[in-house]
Protein backbone atom coordinates (compact mmCIF):
# COMPACT_ATOMS: atom_id res chain seq x y z
CA UNK A 1 0.00 0.00 0.00
CA UNK A 2 1.41 3.63 -0.73
CA UNK A 3 1.68 6.11 1.49
CA UNK A 4 -1.11 8.35 0.30
CA UNK A 5 -3.80 5.06 -0.06
CA UNK A 6 -2.38 4.70 3.63
CA UNK A 7 -3.38 8.93 4.37
CA UNK A 8 -6.62 8.48 2.88
CA UNK A 9 -7.54 5.79 5.11
CA UNK A 10 -6.06 7.33 8.49
CA UNK A 11 -8.95 10.80 6.96
CA UNK A 12 -11.52 8.28 7.82
CA UNK A 13 -9.88 7.43 11.31
CA UNK A 14 -9.36 11.45 11.92
CA UNK A 15 -13.07 11.85 11.34
CA UNK A 16 -14.33 9.68 13.63
CA UNK A 17 -11.90 10.81 16.14
CA UNK A 18 -13.19 14.41 15.98
CA UNK A 19 -16.53 12.97 15.98
CA UNK A 20 -16.30 10.58 18.56
CA UNK A 21 -13.72 12.86 20.96
CA UNK A 22 -14.38 16.28 20.10
CA UNK A 23 -10.73 16.29 19.05
CA UNK A 24 -7.96 14.35 17.42
CA UNK A 25 -8.70 16.13 14.15
CA UNK A 26 -5.67 18.20 13.95
CA UNK A 27 -3.30 15.55 15.79
CA UNK A 28 -4.03 13.32 13.22
CA UNK A 29 -4.11 15.77 10.00
CA UNK A 30 -1.01 17.04 10.46
CA UNK A 31 1.86 14.06 10.63
CA UNK A 32 -0.44 12.52 7.87
CA UNK A 33 0.08 15.90 5.60
CA UNK A 34 3.70 16.16 6.90
CA UNK A 35 4.29 12.63 6.87
CA UNK A 36 2.08 10.15 4.14
CA UNK A 37 1.86 13.24 1.55
CA UNK A 38 5.05 14.61 2.08
CA UNK A 39 3.64 18.08 2.70
CA UNK A 40 5.86 20.78 4.59
CA UNK A 41 4.67 21.41 8.60
CA UNK A 42 3.86 25.27 7.56
CA UNK A 43 1.59 23.97 4.74
CA UNK A 44 0.68 21.07 6.10
CA UNK A 45 -0.39 22.47 9.19
CA UNK A 46 -2.82 25.42 6.84
CA UNK A 47 -4.42 23.17 5.22
CA UNK A 48 -4.91 21.31 8.00
CA UNK A 49 -7.37 23.87 9.28
CA UNK A 50 -9.55 24.14 6.59
CA UNK A 51 -9.84 19.84 6.77
CA UNK A 52 -10.56 20.26 10.46
CA UNK A 53 -12.66 23.09 9.84
CA UNK A 54 -15.18 21.92 7.02
CA UNK A 55 -14.87 18.52 8.72
CA UNK A 56 -16.08 19.60 12.21
CA UNK A 57 -18.72 21.87 10.75
CA UNK A 58 -20.22 18.20 8.82
CA UNK A 59 -20.72 16.62 12.96
CA UNK A 60 -22.05 19.65 14.25
CA UNK A 61 -25.62 18.46 13.18
CA UNK A 62 -25.50 15.04 15.06
CA UNK A 63 -24.51 16.25 18.39
CA UNK A 64 -26.96 19.74 18.35
CA UNK A 65 -29.22 17.26 18.13
CA UNK A 66 -28.10 14.88 20.93
CA UNK A 67 -27.85 17.92 22.76
CA UNK A 68 -24.56 17.94 23.16
CA UNK A 69 -23.60 21.91 22.45
CA UNK A 70 -23.70 24.46 25.31
CA UNK A 71 -24.06 27.62 23.25
CA UNK A 72 -22.96 29.86 25.66
CA UNK A 73 -20.01 28.58 26.90
CA UNK A 74 -18.80 28.39 22.68
CA UNK A 75 -19.65 32.12 22.50
CA UNK A 76 -17.57 32.85 24.94
CA UNK A 77 -14.63 30.43 24.43
CA UNK A 78 -14.83 31.23 20.45
CA UNK A 79 -14.97 35.19 21.16
CA UNK A 80 -11.66 34.89 23.65
CA UNK A 81 -10.03 32.45 20.73
CA UNK A 82 -10.70 34.18 17.09
CA UNK A 83 -8.34 37.25 17.51
CA UNK A 84 -5.76 35.21 18.50
CA UNK A 85 -5.83 32.31 15.69
CA UNK A 86 -5.88 35.37 12.74
CA UNK A 87 -2.74 37.13 14.51
CA UNK A 88 -1.14 34.00 14.92
CA UNK A 89 -1.80 32.59 11.67
CA UNK A 90 -1.45 35.95 9.38
CA UNK A 91 1.26 37.52 11.00
CA UNK A 92 3.34 35.11 13.25
CA UNK A 93 3.64 31.82 11.52
CA UNK A 94 5.47 33.98 8.80
CA UNK A 95 7.56 35.96 10.74
CA UNK A 96 9.35 32.56 12.32
CA UNK A 97 12.89 32.51 10.75
CA UNK A 98 14.11 29.18 9.07
CA UNK A 99 16.22 27.94 10.57
CA UNK A 100 14.46 28.92 13.82
CA UNK A 101 18.22 28.22 15.73
CA UNK A 102 21.14 27.69 14.16
CA UNK A 103 23.71 26.30 17.14
CA UNK A 104 26.93 24.79 16.21
CA UNK A 105 26.59 22.42 13.39
CA UNK A 106 23.01 21.64 14.72
CA UNK A 107 20.36 23.46 13.43
CA UNK A 108 16.81 23.35 14.76
CA UNK A 109 14.70 23.53 11.54
CA UNK A 110 11.13 25.59 11.36
CA UNK A 111 9.31 22.12 10.71
CA UNK A 112 10.68 20.22 13.12
CA UNK A 113 10.28 23.58 15.83
CA UNK A 114 6.72 23.70 14.56
CA UNK A 115 5.94 19.65 15.20
CA UNK A 116 7.73 19.25 18.36
CA UNK A 117 5.50 22.40 19.78
CA UNK A 118 2.30 20.35 18.58
CA UNK A 119 3.70 17.34 20.50
CA UNK A 120 4.57 19.18 23.38
CA UNK A 121 1.06 20.93 23.90
CA UNK A 122 -0.74 17.38 22.96
CA UNK A 123 1.43 15.45 25.21
CA UNK A 124 0.58 17.84 28.39
CA UNK A 125 -3.44 17.60 27.56
CA UNK A 126 -3.16 13.87 27.61
CA UNK A 127 -1.60 13.93 30.75
CA UNK A 128 -4.60 16.06 31.84
CA UNK A 129 -6.95 14.05 30.61
CA UNK A 130 -5.66 10.48 31.50
CA UNK A 131 -5.71 12.07 35.13
CA UNK A 132 -8.96 13.61 35.05
CA UNK A 133 -10.37 15.27 37.81
CA UNK A 134 -13.27 14.79 40.64
CA UNK A 135 -15.16 17.36 40.35
CA UNK A 136 -19.16 16.38 39.55
CA UNK A 137 -19.87 19.92 38.66
CA UNK A 138 -23.02 20.56 36.04
CA UNK A 139 -22.17 22.58 33.10
CA UNK A 140 -24.55 25.15 34.20
CA UNK A 141 -23.44 29.13 35.53
CA UNK A 142 -20.38 27.90 37.32
CA UNK A 143 -18.19 28.69 34.31
CA UNK A 144 -15.32 30.62 35.70
CA UNK A 145 -15.48 32.89 32.88
CA UNK A 146 -11.66 33.94 33.20
CA UNK A 147 -9.99 30.75 33.57
CA UNK A 148 -12.03 30.46 29.63
CA UNK A 149 -10.69 33.00 28.46
CA UNK A 150 -7.50 32.88 29.14
CA UNK A 151 -7.76 29.58 27.96
CA UNK A 152 -9.36 30.84 24.99
CA UNK A 153 -6.98 32.67 23.70
CA UNK A 154 -4.16 30.16 24.34
CA UNK A 155 -5.73 27.87 22.43
CA UNK A 156 -6.17 30.09 19.70
CA UNK A 157 -2.43 30.78 18.95
CA UNK A 158 -1.91 27.65 19.35
CA UNK A 159 -4.47 26.74 16.68
CA UNK A 160 -2.35 29.83 14.35
CA UNK A 161 0.78 28.38 14.86
CA UNK A 162 0.02 24.95 14.77
CA UNK A 163 -2.78 24.56 12.31
CA UNK A 164 -4.42 22.70 14.97
CA UNK A 165 -8.34 22.90 15.62
CA UNK A 166 -7.41 22.67 19.36
CA UNK A 167 -9.33 20.36 20.35
CA UNK A 168 -6.73 18.09 22.05
CA UNK A 169 -6.90 21.23 24.37
CA UNK A 170 -10.16 22.67 24.11
CA UNK A 171 -12.11 19.09 25.39
CA UNK A 172 -9.33 19.02 28.08
CA UNK A 173 -10.74 22.80 29.26
CA UNK A 174 -14.23 22.16 29.08
CA UNK A 175 -13.99 19.38 30.83
CA UNK A 176 -11.72 20.30 33.54
CA UNK A 177 -12.25 24.26 34.09
CA UNK A 178 -16.19 24.41 32.86
CA UNK A 179 -17.45 21.19 34.61
CA UNK A 180 -18.95 19.67 31.65
CA UNK A 181 -19.54 15.62 31.07
CA UNK A 182 -17.47 14.94 28.13
CA UNK A 183 -20.13 14.52 25.33
CA UNK A 184 -20.90 18.11 26.07
CA UNK A 185 -17.78 18.66 25.85
CA UNK A 186 -16.91 16.71 22.31
CA UNK A 187 -19.54 18.62 20.57
CA UNK A 188 -19.29 22.20 21.99
CA UNK A 189 -15.48 21.86 21.39
CA UNK A 190 -16.59 20.77 17.34
CA UNK A 191 -18.48 24.71 17.09
CA UNK A 192 -15.20 26.17 18.29
CA UNK A 193 -12.99 23.87 16.31
CA UNK A 194 -14.83 24.97 13.00
CA UNK A 195 -14.66 28.52 13.69
CA UNK A 196 -11.14 28.90 15.03
CA UNK A 197 -9.99 26.60 12.10
CA UNK A 198 -11.81 29.04 9.49
CA UNK A 199 -10.46 32.25 11.02
CA UNK A 200 -7.19 30.40 11.20
CA UNK A 201 -6.86 29.46 7.76
CA UNK A 202 -8.89 32.80 6.50
CA UNK A 203 -5.61 34.63 8.15
CA UNK A 204 -2.88 31.87 6.49
CA UNK A 205 -1.32 33.88 3.21
CA UNK A 206 0.55 31.19 1.89
CA UNK A 207 -1.61 28.57 1.75
CA UNK A 208 -4.20 28.19 -1.18
CA UNK A 209 -6.69 25.24 -2.05
CA UNK A 210 -6.27 25.31 -5.66
CA UNK A 211 -2.97 24.18 -5.54
CA UNK A 212 -3.88 20.94 -3.29
CA UNK A 213 -7.31 19.85 -4.60
CA UNK A 214 -6.00 16.47 -5.78
CA UNK A 215 -5.35 15.35 -2.21
CA UNK A 216 -8.03 17.35 -0.27
CA UNK A 217 -11.29 16.50 -2.16
CA UNK A 218 -10.71 12.58 -1.96
CA UNK A 219 -9.18 13.70 2.15
CA UNK A 220 -12.20 15.84 3.00
CA UNK A 221 -14.96 13.61 1.54
CA UNK A 222 -13.33 10.56 3.52
CA UNK A 223 -12.72 12.56 6.77
CA UNK A 224 -16.92 13.79 6.94
CA UNK A 225 -17.43 10.08 6.09
CA UNK A 226 -15.82 9.41 9.45
CA UNK A 227 -17.31 12.28 11.32
CA UNK A 228 -21.01 11.56 10.49
CA UNK A 229 -20.40 7.85 12.03
CA UNK A 230 -18.15 8.92 14.85
CA UNK A 231 -20.55 11.26 15.38
CA UNK A 232 -23.48 8.57 15.84
CA UNK A 233 -21.34 6.76 17.63
CA UNK A 234 -20.40 9.43 20.57
CA UNK A 235 -24.20 9.36 21.78
CA UNK A 236 -23.93 5.34 22.58
CA UNK A 237 -20.51 5.55 24.70
CA UNK A 238 -19.85 5.98 27.92
CA UNK A 239 -18.71 9.12 29.36
CA UNK A 240 -16.02 7.61 31.46
CA UNK A 241 -14.92 5.58 28.90
CA UNK A 242 -14.09 8.29 26.27
CA UNK A 243 -12.02 10.54 28.45
CA UNK A 244 -8.98 8.41 29.28
CA UNK A 245 -9.25 6.81 25.75
CA UNK A 246 -8.66 9.92 24.22
CA UNK A 247 -5.66 11.17 26.79
CA UNK A 248 -3.98 7.87 25.86
CA UNK A 249 -4.61 8.16 22.10
CA UNK A 250 -3.20 11.95 22.24
CA UNK A 251 -0.23 10.50 24.05
CA UNK A 252 1.26 7.73 22.04
CA UNK A 253 0.47 10.90 18.65
CA UNK A 254 2.80 12.82 20.87
CA UNK A 255 5.27 10.41 22.01
CA UNK A 256 5.32 9.33 18.04
CA UNK A 257 6.05 12.88 16.69
CA UNK A 258 8.86 13.72 19.34
CA UNK A 259 10.61 10.38 18.42
CA UNK A 260 9.79 10.73 14.59
CA UNK A 261 11.91 14.31 14.78
CA UNK A 262 14.20 13.62 17.08
CA UNK A 263 15.58 10.98 15.02
CA UNK A 264 14.92 13.10 11.25
CA UNK A 265 17.21 16.07 13.69
CA UNK A 266 20.15 14.11 14.51
CA UNK A 267 20.20 11.90 11.38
Amino acid sequence: MSLELLGYAAAVIMGLSLGLMGGGGSILTVPILAYLFGLDAVTATGLSLFIVGTTSAAGLLDHHRQGNIHWPTAALFGAASIASVYTARHWLVPAIPDPLWQGDGFPLPKDTAILGLFAVAMLYSAIRMIRGNNRQEPAAAKHPTASLVATGLGVGLLTGVLGAGGGFLIVPALVLIAGMDMKRAVGTSLLIITVNSYVGFAGDQTVHLADHTTILLPFLGLAILGIVVGSRLAGRTRNDMLRPAFGWFILAMGAYIIVRELYTITG
